[in-house]
């Protein structure tokens, strides 16, 4: 496929947000909307180590209103973005839902950090609206925290795990782990569900060390490596999002690590994989609920219209951040249809086990826990080489396999034992 230059859309995006309200432009159709606005809040990280997929998300969110808007938007209305900066801290997205809320958010998505999620789904509950998670991977959102206000797109820690365990256990049969964690819900979530599905939980044999979270300094990643070269282990889990991913796998390539270890992180983006550049990122395995490529290797026809149009608006392949706001707000607009009102209790309803397939295969908003169930994929970061002769420069990933939806999601039991340990009801409040 070709891209048309990116010209300075990028820009003309990043100004448009630092005002907070955004009408997504689109040629114009047959079917007009016309009427008071739907207003959908996006609260994204603008600014801080996870920026990049913040920008990723408003960028899907503003394409898949362009497109909506030109097919007379939602009930006949038009639709557009207000948009708030959380920079990844869980007090100021709270502080955003609620200013969102009050300037008429008939929804609220986004984050990239699960802390966020967790508190600015809460704090929409308490005010009646939805909360669609983008990136909040933590097997909590859904599990211990869940809560009818709260729909998670992605997949969770388990399923990520889960997948990953599939390749591992073969691939990297009796050897030995080492973990380097996030210290905040969406570390610990990952590597307990990582150390359950590989049998690596004896944390004599399997060490690990805890990194300090947010914003952790260089010296803390370097403490940490020296730890797990110390070990002498050969799997070396980066349990680290964002550019606290790309840190910590720069200061291992300049320790050697890579030369003696299977380095797997297990959330992976290509946003993340072009923060640390083709080189650092060679070999590196990992997961993902969704990359560009997947369209492409299985044939799903609408996903290659997403890629395409994208890279024809912004001059650049999608990532996971991009996808998954883009699929929101056409949920979004696929229950509100479904339910005829913008009404929260009618849309929870119309979501609840509501099936559809937009780019990839078939997707489900599972009724008793608002998790969507979905194949999950492993990927790994190809040769420097090879990606710089691709399109672009940004072919990053193999997909070494795809773990169907039904085998990587949590069961209803695993999640009733979730909530019993926590002390939650076994329905969602």
């Amino acid at each position: 496929m070709q891209a048309q230059s990116p010209c300075s859309s990028s820009w003309r995006l990043m100004l448009s947000l630092a005002f907070g309200v955004i009408a997504a432009l689109a040629p114009t159709s047959h079917a007009q909307p016309s009427g008071e606005a739907i207003k959908l809040g996006l609260n994204y990280p603008a600014t801080g180590r996870y920026q990049q997929e913040g920008i990723a998300q408003a960028q899907g969110a503003l394409m898949a209103i362009a497109e909506i808007n030109a097919s007379n938007g939602i009930l006949g209305r038009p639709v557009e973005l207000l948009t708030a900066n959380s920079a990844s801290d869980p007090v100021r997205a709270v502080d955003n839902v609620n200013s969102l809320a009050q300037q008429g958010a008939a929804m609220l998505f986004g984050g990239a950090s699960s802390a966020v999620a967790v508190a600015a789904s809460k704090a929409a509950a308490q005010r009646d609206l939805l909360y669609f998670g983008t990136l909040t991977y933590a097997n909590e959102t859904t599990g211990a925290d869940g809560h009818r206000h709260m729909f998670r797109e992605t997949y969770n820690a388990h399923m990520a795990a889960k997948a990953l365990a599939r390749y591992l256990n073969e691939a990297e049969a009796d050897k030995t782990y080492f973990y380097l964690t996030a210290d905040y819900n969406w570390g610990w979530s990952t590597e307990s569900s990582l150390r359950t599905f590989t049998n690596t939980a004896d944390t004599s044999r399997h060490q690990g060390a805890l990194v300090t979270f947010p914003r952790p300094r260089e010296s803390d990643m370097q403490a940490a490596l020296e730890q797990a070269r110390a070990s002498k282990a050969d799997v070396l889990v980066l349990i680290q999002f964002g550019d606290d991913m790309a840190m910590a796998l720069t200061v291992a390539r300049r320790m050697g690590l890579h030369e003696t270890m299977t380095i797997v992180v297990p959330n992976l983006t290509l946003n993340m994989a072009k923060k640390a550049g083709s080189g650092i990122m060679e070999g590196v395995i990992g997961a993902a609920p969704w990359v560009w490529q997947v369209p492409y290797r299985y044939g799903f026809t609408r996903g290659q219209q997403f890629v395409e149009a994208y890279v024809a608006r912004y001059g650049h392949y999608p990532s996971s951040s991009a996808a998954s706001a883009y699929s929101i707000v056409y949920q979004f607009k696929a229950a509100a249809e479904r339910a005829q009102s913008l009404d929260t209790s009618k849309l929870i309803a119309a979501l609840e086990g509501h099936r559809y397939t937009l780019l990839k295969d078939e997707q489900e908003w599972r009724a008793f826990d608002h998790q969507n169930v979905q194949s999950v994929y492993v990927i790994r970061s190809r040769p420097r080489l090879d990606i710089l002769q691709t399109h672009l420069h940004e072919d990053y990933f193999d997909i070494l396999l795809q773990l169907p939806a039904n085998e990587a999601t949590p069961t209803r039991v695993e999640w009733e034992a979730q909530r019993r340990s926590a002390n939650q009801p076994l329905s969602l409040q």
